[in-house]
């Protein structure tokens, strides 16, 4: 099996940001997931809605697709590209609370950074908004379950 280039490398191997003007536009989009684990405690008062600072499942999405737009200003090497649709679902499980996002653009470059940073940053938002219930809250299993578009074609996690 060929290793992959590790092409955000130079020869010298300091970092730099990869040229992608010569590539072709393509619709892409990538979908991650994640989880915030909670006490019983908190996740009854995410289910009642009564929770000191407010409504958090709809602060928490509003954060991610706010901070998939800001990606690059967080992530040194990602490309400042168009985000052109942001979908942020979160589920109120028996442990928690399960968090995917979907992202989409048309552009040169894909989009699992912007995904994954949606996912963490509605995670964060979310534990933010419950700390007072839950100080032990924590982030966990997130991931990119699911790519389309660009030179590499579509992948989903199995």
């Amino acid at each position: 099996m060929n290793e992959p280039a590790l092409n955000h490398l130079r020869a010298d191997g300091s970092a730099h940001m990869v040229d992608v003007s010569a590539k072709e536009v393509t619709v892409r989009s990538a979908t991650a997931v994640g989880r915030v684990l909670l006490s019983a405690p908190a996740v009854d008062a995410l289910r009642a809605g009564v929770l000191p600072k407010g409504d958090a499942l709809s602060v928490a999405r509003i954060a991610g697709i706010q901070a998939a737009k800001r990606t690059p200003d967080l992530i040194p090497l990602a490309h400042a590209i168009g985000v052109h649709g942001v979908e942020v679902d979160l589920m109120v499980v028996e442990d928690g609370v399960d968090l995917s996002a979907t992202v989409r653009t048309a552009e040169r470059t894909g989009v699992e950074m912007e995904a994954l940073t949606a996912v963490t940053v509605g995670a964060l938002t979310l534990i933010d908004m419950v700390k007072a219930v839950d100080r032990h809250a924590r982030i966990t299993d997130v991931r990119v379950t699911a790519k389309s578009g660009g030179r590499s074609g579509d992948w989903v996690e199995s």
